[in-house]
């Protein structure tokens, strides 16, 4: 039985970035979680995470999941060609 408002799970390709705008702040930590480990799984060392800049709030919401993660090294903005503070940087430990 599905209930009505219910979604299903949505697949999203792995690749070296994701972009958060099409999600909800609220499915951003597990998002997150999932692709790191995603991520790691195929072997990525380096990955961006792209937050936009508006607010700043989703930057924030980012960063904080990021700085409780055990898989990440380190993590920063990402160069001005690739998005700057509109972008994050991850590094991935080896596993």
């Amino acid at each position: 039985m599905t209930w009505p408002g219910d979604e299903q799970p949505v697949s999203i390709p792995i690749a070296d970035y994701l972009d958060l705008h099409p999600f909800s702040p609220k499915d951003v930590r597990p998002l997150i979680d999932e692709y790191l480990f995603q991520c790691q799984e195929k072997g990525y060392q380096r990955v961006r995470l792209i937050h936009g800049r508006g607010t700043g709030n989703l930057r924030h919401l980012v960063r904080a999941c990021l700085a409780k993660d055990p898989r990440v090294a380190e993590f920063r903005d990402a160069p001005p060609e690739a998005g700057g503070w509109g972008a994050t940087v991850v590094y991935l430990k080896s596993r």
